[in-house]
């Protein structure tokens, strides 16, 4: 099993103007995630369900995904870009990663400019993958209806108020809410934000639409808030020879709730059949944190039975709360310390910076150590080498620290953690040396 490293940002120039890509996997096709309305390369790997939903794209292709110009890394320029600037721009990307054809993966407003680009340069697209999309914006709502939502969201931006409406099941979580609208402010200002805002609502590509001749694949799902399923079935209608699929449950976000069965569908749609589905299903991408009772059996001795396992008790509860706090997943606890797991690895480390100053108060020191990774998941239980790195990291651990792998560090920069070296190691059953971080905040 390969172990998981944040994806290097690179720069493609499109005439004068520098495109921030990232690209995971090494499989045999490319596949391009032009993105919706706002993106930040780096940052969205923090949101929950991203990271896992390129990584299992990423099982059968080389998975590119990128900001479009003036919006996250890429450079900011005066105005909002044209459907014809973004479509340059993703031809010079293919060209950088030296990609003669590629599968165009569309998202919501991204699907306007996938299928212009497709119908400009059938010869560069293999297939065409269109979720959550549209053909002409002024279908979607009224013009007063949308002036009134440009004002509030324009209003509100980078509080998290367009999550209402993009990943609705994931707002019941202030954790999430507040990762979302950091990803808000990264991506776009929000001056920016209302010009593009101003420019999408302009986008009509329903005369281009019979004119397609590369394979197509419409996804949508029938609870989508923001684009309704409706505009999906219009859109695949008028391609000739789409095929349409859509889904009782779901957000618009294509990374929220259960997306196996989607990813599934665009397996099968590009190489012919599902095998990742099967082998894959029970491996996800996860940050695992491990942590211990520092000098528990001696504690145990002065204490006496009882009195440690009331406080155990405490420790067990104690745990249980803040791991689901940061929205992680209590797997088990190990006697004197737990294990635990997460889909995003900031959320973890604050987790556990949480939990070590709470067992403190306690009269507690823990150690723990975290590391991100691909993860089995057993039934109830996970295991793999990212399990068993993240128990490594934690022996190196001392008294009240949280140590981190590398791997933990690059995904999370620019999340407002500090980290402080602790040298390199060997990890016991682990090839290599390890650099290791005490994080802090």
């Amino acid at each position: 099993m390969t172990e998981f490293t944040l994806p290097e940002t690179r720069y493609a120039l499109s005439g004068d103007v520098n495109i921030a890509y990232q690209t995971m996997g090494d499989g045999p096709v490319d596949l391009i995630l032009v993105p919706g309305i706002v993106s930040h390369v780096e940052f969205m790997h923090e949101l929950p369900g991203i990271t896992a939903f390129l990584r299992r794209l990423s099982a059968f292709a080389r998975v590119v995904t990128f900001d479009k110009r003036g919006q996250g890394l890429s450079d900011r320029m005066a105005g909002a870009p044209s459907l014809e600037q973004r479509m340059d721009d993703v031809r010079a990307i293919m060209d950088a990663i030296g990609s003669q054809r590629a599968i165009l993966f569309g998202f919501s407003e991204g699907c306007a400019m996938s299928t212009l680009f497709a119908a400009t340069y059938p010869q560069r697209v293999s297939h065409l993958v269109l979720v959550g999309g549209f053909a002409r914006a002024t279908d979607r709502m009224s013009d007063e209806v949308w002036q009134t939502r440009l004002e509030k969201l324009v209003k509100d931006w980078g509080s998290g108020e367009m999550m209402k409406a993009v990943a609705p099941s994931q707002i019941a979580s202030p954790a999430t809410v507040a990762q979302f609208a950091k990803f808000e402010r990264l991506s776009s200002s929000p001056g920016a934000f209302k010009t593009i805002m101003l420019l999408n609502r302009q986008i009509d590509v329903t005369s281009i639409l019979p004119s397609l001749r590369v394979p197509t694949l419409v996804l949508h799902r029938q609870a989508d808030a923001r684009v309704p399923a409706a505009l999906g079935r219009k859109l695949a209608a008028e391609i000739p020879g789409a095929k349409y699929i859509e889904y009782l449950n779901g957000d618009h976000a294509f990374w929220a709730g259960d997306f196996e069965e989607l990813l599934g569908d665009i397996e099968e749609f590009v190489t012919g059949h599902r095998e990742g589905s099967s082998s894959d299903l029970e491996r996800v991408l996860a940050t695992v944190l491990f942590t211990d009772i520092v000098d528990s059996t001696r504690s145990a001795a002065d204490m006496g039975d009882q009195r440690w396992r009331a406080l155990l008790d405490s420790h067990d509860h104690l745990a249980r709360q803040i791991v689901e706090k940061h929205r992680g997943s209590f797997v088990k606890s190990t006697g004197d310390g737990i294990l635990a797991r997460f889909d995003g690895p900031g959320r973890a480390v604050r987790c556990a910076l949480a939990f070590s100053t709470a067992a403190q108060q306690i009269g507690l020191a823990l150690r723990a150590g975290l590391h991100t990774g691909e993860i089995e998941l057993r039934g109830e239980d996970i295991g793999g080498i990212a399990v068993h790195a993240a128990a490594r990291v934690m022996a190196h651990s001392g008294s009240n620290e949280v140590l981190v792998s590398r791997v933990v560090t690059d995904l999370v920069a620019g999340a407002g953690l500090k980290f402080a070296q602790r040298g390199s190691h060997e990890l016991k059953g682990l090839p290599g040396q390890w650099d290791l971080f005490a994080a802090s905040v």
